[in-house]
């Protein structure tokens, strides 16, 4: 490959126009062989060089990809992932792309999952257990679930949404047994349903959350990068 034309598109990005017309996009922090100086008008590079301008030129496209998709709303890596992988780019250059998006804070799960759940309690009254069967279904680990979960609950107590559940599960014709059932299967710890359950019997009162009506909006993935 002979370099016939560079660009300097931004601090780190070239465009780069080899001898056979080819011409793409490439971050300088992705190469890996060739330093960034080395790239100039009339440089040629064989086997090795070449191959690592290649990689890093694929790697951008792969970053330039994921951006697209970050700008229309939060993701998560494993999503993102499955995108650009139906997108056709090898696993290899997403990778190193989400690595530099996590990196620069652009990429971030915690983000996503508290987004997520933000958006999720809109139209559902769900406990801990079951959010966060939700979050590692869509491959947020462990520990930035629970972290995410312990930020979102900080903000709405468990007994107060466990309330709400409560009355939507009353207002659509769930008592005795079955209402027990789907109380724990909203993923509401034992003891607290079987309390919330026993107050109700006994004539308490709840707050607003739990009388106040449905209101059905339609999901989101997670809400909007601002």
């Amino acid at each position: 490959m002979v370099i016939c034309d560079t660009e300097q598109v931004s601090a780190e990005v070239i465009k780069i126009t080899s001898d056979t017309g080819l011409a793409f996009f490439m971050r300088t922090a992705f190469l890996k062989v060739v330093r960034p100086e080395q790239m100039k008008n009339g440089a040629e590079f064989t086997d090795e060089a070449e191959e690592d301008i290649i990689d890093a030129g694929m790697v951008f496209s792969a970053e330039s990809k994921a951006t697209e998709y970050l700008s229309r709303a939060e993701q998560c890596r494993f999503n993102l992932t499955q995108k650009l992988l139906k997108k056709k780019y090898e696993r290899k250059y997403i990778e190193r792309a989400l690595d530099y998006l996590e990196e620069k804070n652009y990429l971030n799960d915690r983000r996503f999952a508290l987004s997520w759940l933000h958006a999720r309690s809109i139209n559902h009254a769900e406990g801990r257990t079951k959010l966060l069967a939700e979050l590692l279904s869509r491959g947020i680990s462990k520990e930035d679930s629970n972290s995410a979960l312990d930020a979102f609950f900080a903000e709405h107590s468990e007994e107060a949404v466990c309330e709400k559940a409560f009355g939507r599960f009353l207002r659509r014709g769930k008592t005795g047994d079955a209402l027990f059932r789907a109380m724990m299967c909203a993923g509401f710890p034992y003891a607290l349903v079987r309390r919330i359950v026993k107050e109700a019997e006994n004539g308490n009162s709840f707050s607003a959350d739990f009388i106040e009506p449905d209101r059905e909006m339609p999901d989101s993935e997670a809400a909007p990068v601002p």
